[in-house]
């Protein structure tokens, strides 16, 4: 997700700084950029190059005039970012994360600018997928949210504003679902082919619900529910046990190699 953001901004014309604590994964969202960039010249998209000559590696925070956070799924990992980020980038910049569903207003309350922090939650993959969900904190300030909007109109996103309750309204809807469909695999009501196929041809949804779960990643999927678990207080969004089991074998989706599905 963090080199599908830094992709779309730099082919817009910005300047972007792009870091990873994990060793090696700045270089593979390098790599996976250029490809992306040159499938996408070809329908007329920014020229590779180019748009690759605007993104920098950089060892930590950096001054700058946004931070765009894409890091795990936890909220106290996040929150230690935004403290960060807080000490380190200009007083003027803005602080988003592209968090899946924790509550901005609790990002929000670990900084000293509270009226600057925003979620900018993008959709995988980012250089395809036109939404942007924008999630005011309880805090964010008029002028935060008006130059969130318009970033997202100038890289050609759709940005549709939500307010700060658990999961938002995309995961708020599309979890449950995902979720149903990991309950329908584990009591034995179809495999994953037939699930998916029966989403897809009868929803005309891209990718069925199983599938889609193992590109999110299935740990994501986890947290995602527990965290419309514990902030909704309803039993109907507690994690599949099968979706637990998967993630305590490692089976995480694509980036394992294994979730529903296998992968080479």
């Amino acid at each position: 997700m963090g080199g599908g953001i830094a992709q779309v901004i730099a082919a817009s014309g910005r300047r972007v700084s792009l870091h990873d604590e994990m060793p090696g994964a700045v270089d593979r969202a390098l790599e996976a950029m250029e490809r992306s960039l040159t499938k996408l010249a070809e329908k007329g998209g920014a020229d590779p190059a180019q748009a690759l000559a605007r993104v920098s590696p950089v060892e930590g925070l950096v001054a700058a005039d946004l931070m765009i956070e894409a890091v795990v799924e936890d909220a106290e990992v996040k929150k230690r970012l935004f403290r960060s980020a807080d000490e380190v980038l200009p007083p003027e910049a803005i602080l988003a994360s592209n968090t899946s569903s924790i509550p901005i207003t609790s990002l929000a309350a670990a900084t000293s600018r509270p009226d600057q922090v925003i979620g900018m939650h993008f959709f995988n993959p980012v250089p395809v997928l036109q939404l942007v969900e924008v999630i005011r904190a309880v805090q964010t300030s008029d002028e935060t949210a008006a130059a969130i909007v318009e970033l997202a109109h100038h890289l050609g996103k759709v940005p549709a504003e939500a307010r700060d309750f658990p999961g938002f309204v995309s995961n708020r809807i599309l979890m449950p679902f995902i979720n149903e469909a990991a309950y329908a695999l584990m009591e034995g009501v179809a495999e994953p082919e037939a699930i998916d196929t029966i989403a897809k041809l009868g929803f005309a949804h891209p990718l069925g619900p199983l599938a889609l779960a193992d590109l999110i990643g299935l740990d994501t999927c986890v947290s995602i529910m527990e965290v419309l678990h514990e902030g909704l207080g309803n039993p109907k969004y507690a994690p599949c046990p099968l979706l637990r089991q998967y993630v305590s074998a490692g089976r995480l989706g694509r980036k394992s190699g294994r979730g529903f599905y296998e992968y080479g």
